[in-house]
């Protein structure tokens, strides 16, 4: 197996790199981690020769235009249009090709924001999305669209799986464009530097399913190796795991020993209040798979941060 990881030195790209060279590798697969360096996707014609030297497979399609609320809610249309052409030339380059299968990274922002909980796998299409990053979670949808489409005309195996809210080491920490978590710990970072308070954007209130990157980095190979469904299928710890961002602060803050103040500035928008996802279908198949608890994942990835700050921070 030749496997072409995309988006490979991002958040996810990092952790299976990671898992894999920690012994979670098989001797028959190769694996070719990818950047933007390596090819422009939104290129077709720059798509087609990464494919056609390195003659992948499988591939795990990780590469995206990602941002976290305030950047999705000034830019939809460029959310829609890059993630469109990135998704649309990495998967007509993968069938032309002839790769045996392909694993697309979705989001669970992709599901309708007016909808019954917890969100199962039936439900993606069942309305619009949230209208504060509608491009990026329309553009996501159509991954499954397409999926459908290329098994359904040319029997390709094509998936894609849908996590819950990633963080890790090698995630994005800026503050203005980062998802909530790596801006948490930027934020606490700073303020324990200048003895201020820690505000938070936002009243605290919505809640999340956070899910630890190395174990989203260890689903994705056996979503690789062993499941063979066309329909999606959700990553994630289960409901009872739910935290609230105020919970994710005050967790942040115990991890990195921060003794200021909590201050919630009700100005800033909430975003989604809930998305809580079922993972009864990953349950069915993997029972016994032991995920890595969310305060020991938030201690582990403020550590990376500490110790990698100089790099971490851009």
């Amino acid at each position: 197996k030749r496997i072409l990881v995309t988006g490979g030195t991002g958040l996810v790209g990092r952790a299976i790199e990671k898992v894999v060279a920690d012994g979670e590798g098989r001797p028959d697969e190769q694996w070719i981690f990818v950047s933007s360096r390596d090819a422009d996707l939104t290129s077709s014609s720059e798509t087609k020769a990464l494919f056609e030297r390195h003659k992948p497979t499988h591939v795990i399609h990780l590469a995206a235009m990602v941002g976290g609320l305030f950047k999705n809610l000034r830019s939809n249309l460029d959310f829609w249009r890059t993630n469109i052409h990135i998704n649309d030339n990495v998967l007509h380059a993968a069938h032309e090709m002839g790769v045996e299968k392909v694993v697309s990274c979705l989001s669970t922002c992709i599901f309708p924001d007016k909808t019954t909980y917890p969100i199962d796998e039936t439900m993606i299409h069942n309305g619009p999305p949230h209208s504060s990053n509608f491009g990026y979670s329309y553009a996501k949808r159509m991954i499954d669209v397409q999926n459908r489409g290329y098994s359904e005309q040319h029997g390709r195996r094509f998936t894609a799986v849908i996590p819950t809210n990633v963080f890790g080491p090698h995630d994005n920490f800026n503050i203005e464009d980062g998802h909530v978590l790596p801006g948490l710990i930027h934020k606490v970072y700073l303020a324990k530097q200048t003895g201020s308070a820690l505000t938070v954007w936002g009243t605290g209130k919505p809640r999340r399913q956070f899910i630890y990157s190395l174990d989203l980095a260890r689903l994705f190979l056996w979503v690789l190796r062993e499941y063979d469904e066309v329909e999606p299928i959700i990553l994630s710890v289960g409901e009872e795991e739910e935290v609230s961002i105020q919970e994710a602060a005050e967790a942040i803050a115990e991890a990195m020993d921060f003794r200021g103040d909590l201050v919630f500035d009700t100005s800033k928008a909430d975003g989604q209040f809930k998305k809580t996802a079922s993972n009864a279908k990953l349950r069915r198949y993997l029972p016994g798979f032991q995920f890595t608890p969310f305060r020991k994942a938030v201690k582990e990835t403020c550590a990376w941060f500490d110790a990698n700050y100089a790099n971490a921070r851009k």
